[in-house]
This record gives C-alpha cells, sequence and structure tokens, in this order.
C-alpha cells in the first residue's frame, strides 16, 4: 500500500491544475487508489487529506476534515497526505507540491520563493536527520524531544494539533502510539512507524509536510517501499 501511496503521488502531480478546489483532488486521490488496489482508507475513512494555501497551516484530525472548496491559485501550495488500505495493510505519505505560473514544480532550485524552497529543504533535512540519529535503542519519546528541539532550534514550529510527529503502523488505528512524550518503547520494538513533521517557520504563512513510513532492518533504518522523490517536496 505504501507503493500505492507514493504511485498516486506521481500520478496527482501530473494533473494538479489552477481552478481545482481541495475537495477535486482528494476525489482523484481516492478514485486512483481504489482503481489500482486500494480496498478502503484506515484514516476515518478519508483517503486524502488534501489542503492548499493559507489552510496548509491548518492540523486537523480525520475525523473533522472538510475539504476546501476554494480554487487552487496559479502561485499556490499543497500538501497532501495519503492512506489507502487493503486487507488491514496500510500506506501512509505525505507530500507538498508547489505550483508556480499555473505548473507544478518538479525542481526544488526552480522555487521562487525563499519561505517555501527552505521549507521544503528542511523537510529533507529532518528526514536525514531522522535516520542519522536513531538506532535500536532509540524510544520514542527520545526521538520526539530530540525532534522538536532540533526544529525550534532552525526556526520552525511543529503544527500537529497533537504534537506529535509520526505514530506505528498498525491494523487498527485506535491500536497506534505515537512518537511523543511519556511513550519509552523503542522504534525497534514495532514493524513500522511513520515519520511525519508537519511544520512551518515560526510566524511563516506556510505549512510543510513530508512523510515516509521506516522500519529496522538488523541495525539498520530502512526506507518502506520505493518512495525516493522524483518531486521537489
Amino acid at each position: 500500500m505504501q507503493q500505492l501511496a507514493a504511485d498516486t503521488m506521481q500520478f496527482i502531480q501530473n494533473h494538479i491544475q489552477v481552478g481545482q478546489t481541495a475537495d477535486q483532488i482528494k476525489t482523484l486521490c481516492e478514485t486512483y487508489m481504489l482503481a489500482h488496489g486500494a480496498q478502503s482508507f484506515w484514516y476515518y475513512d478519508v483517503g486524502a487529506l488534501v489542503f492548499h494555501h493559507p489552510d496548509t497551516l491548518l492540523s486537523v484530525s480525520g475525523r473533522e476534515y472538510v475539504p476546501a472548496h476554494t480554487c487552487i491559485q496559479s502561485n499556490d501550495m499543497i500538501t497532501i497526505d495519503l492512506s489507502p488500505q487493503r486487507r488491514r495493510i496500510w500506506g501512509d505519505f505525505a507530500r507538498t507540491f508547489v505550483v508556480q505560473n499555473g505548473q507544478v514544480v518538479r525542481r526544488l532550485d526552480d522555487i521562487r520563493e525563499a519561505e517555501i524552497r527552505n521549507g521544503l529543504r528542511f523537510e529533507n533535512q529532518l528526514h536525514a536527520e531522522l535516520r542519522r540519529f536513531v538506532d535500536r535503542n532509540t524510544t520514542f519519546e527520545q526521538l520526539y524531544a530530540y525532534m522538536n528541539d532540533y526544529i525550534r532550534a532552525q526556526g520552525y514550529q511543529n503544527l500537529d494539533f497533537n504534537g506529535n510527529l509520526g505514530h506505528s503502523i498498525v491494523k487498527n488505528k485506535n491500536h497506534r502510539i505515537y512518537i511523543e512524550a511519556g511513550n519509552h518503547k523503542k522504534l525497534s520494538r514495532v514493524r513500522l512507524f511513520t515519520f511525519e513533521p508537519h511544520i512551518a517557520l515560526i510566524n511563516g504563512t506556510y505549512g510543510f509536510k513530508k512523510e515516509n513510513i521506516y522500519y529496522f532492518d538488523g541495525g539498520h533504518l530502512r526506507l518502506l517501499a520505493d518512495t525516493e522523490d522524483t518531486y521537489c517536496g
């Protein structure tokens, strides 16, 4: 399912158009996933959480999510978070897309606005720092404390409505455990976990997302599925 989620992002980057609404993009993503192997959507039956500027700063649960009916502009930014499911196997994958002069930007260096360009670079940096920092003995709480300090030290803030940075991948969403204070379980003791910082520059106007699923293979942290990006965010 994680590969399907990544494939869906590849699909949607070619189908984002000026004048579409978040609701229309959500429908395109969900229709694609159902046509290519998903049976349902594990996150409160929402297959795609879609926001565009200025709503990228919002962090809401799928229980309360209502897609906006405002239109994508010729210069805009869109976050998409996918949650396909098949036989209780999940995908969980989020990315950020930038629209510039009516076209989705494919190269980070081509983004003109510094706040957007730097925010997406910092998301990539956070995922690289995750892989540098964690080992088999790192707990969920240790990762939470370290990454939140790291985010603040670089002038950013964690936007998540619960303040966490990810969760375990399970078969029942109510059984998830989180990258949060008080969770002393080791990351290596769960089969899979997400890392999904939703961040913004302090006093910034854009919120950025990038989410992958990770797992331990021996002593090494690995990325689940072939999800290395060919798009900038």
